[in-house]
């Protein structure tokens, strides 16, 4: 029997055909010395949409699509919608008491391809680490977001990983009771974040956190890539289906002109105009502002927590 490897995505109806196109590149890059089951954390899908994505089902490869609605009913007032970040990205702190019967899973965005073997990040051992990720290169690049970590967080830039690619140590996660901590700040606290979800899971496991090359995260910058490209993910607020000069962009298109949502993906890009443009752009502005403007704050983990 093939050992399963756990990979969990999140996503609602706006995301899911960019789910498609991830989901159809690790499947056609993961080794098939595995068995591979696909978690779509969600709150409710169109059917229509997940029958499309569960065509990508074949033997070795399974797709769940499991509604946490009622787990999140009690706190889910409480998750901020930020900028480009809607409250699906919350879901994956909850994936170890959702599924106690995994010690160790991947978390995958869904705004990103696949270009390697899945397989081979998760078999890297984290020890006793809660989490492995990439550093979050565009923080570790610019100097108002280097300051936030450090001044806001209390974390080094250097040490501060994006949270869309994830190996998780769920053992080690329920131990250091990291999903109680985190219901516990959002409900006695209300920081001010750029990034809420990826704030809390670098500061709850700051000091125990693998942090792995980035060609297992390349976020479109024109950066080195250490080791293989692995994965590329989209990550900024240029998009390849919404701008045309989005760096490794073209990893994006062979994959979605594949996908059941290529006329979908090629209407939303048609779409977004000029007018569109300039409102990303200057939601881009607000948020290096917007980051200075918490680390002059009274509000931020560093400051709040520390006088505890």
């Amino acid at each position: 029997m093939k050992k399963e490897i756990p990979i969990f995505f999140s996503t609602d109806d706006t995301y899911i055909p960019y789910l498609d196109v991830a989901i159809m590149s690790l499947i056609e890059n993961a080794s098939a010395s595995y068995r591979y089951r696909l978690v779509i954390l969600n709150t409710g899908l169109d059917p229509e949409n997940v029958a499309k994505v569960k065509k990508n089902e074949k033997p070795g490869v399974r797709i769940d699509f499991i509604d946490i609605s009622n787990r999140l009913e009690s706190i889910k007032s409480r998750f901020k919608n930020v900028y480009h970040f809607s409250i699906v990205t919350y879901y994956r702190l909850f994936i170890a008491s959702l599924f106690p019967e995994y010690d160790k899973v991947l978390y995958l965005d869904c705004d990103l391809v696949v270009t390697g073997d899945i397989s081979e990040l998760y078999r890297i051992d984290l020890g006793e680490n809660i989490l492995g990720g990439a550093p979050e290169q565009f923080i570790q690049n610019t100097p108002e977001f280097r300051q936030y970590t450090k001044e806001a967080l209390g974390i080094d830039s250097d040490d501060y990983v994006n949270a869309g690619v994830l190996l998780l140590n769920l053992k080690k996660y329920r131990e250091e009771q990291i999903e109680d901590r985190f219901v516990r700040l959002i409900t006695e606290y209300d920081f001010d974040l750029l990034d809420p979800d990826q704030a809390y899971l670098n500061y709850l496991c700051r000091g125990k956190i693998l942090v792995l090359p980035n060609g297992w995260n390349k976020e479109p910058m024109p950066l080195p890539c250490e080791g293989k490209k692995n994965i590329v993910h989209y990550a900024l607020y240029k998009k390849p289906w919404q701008y045309e000069d989005v760096i490794d962009g073209e990893y994006f298109w062979d994959y979605a002109k594949r996908s059941p949502f290529y006329d979908r993906i090629c209407q939303d890009k048609a779409a977004f105009g000029a007018l569109e443009k300039a409102e990303k752009e200057e939601t881009a502005h607000e948020i290096l502002v917007h980051a200075l403007k918490i680390v002059d704050s009274e509000d931020t983990f560093s400051k709040k927590l520390r006088k505890k």
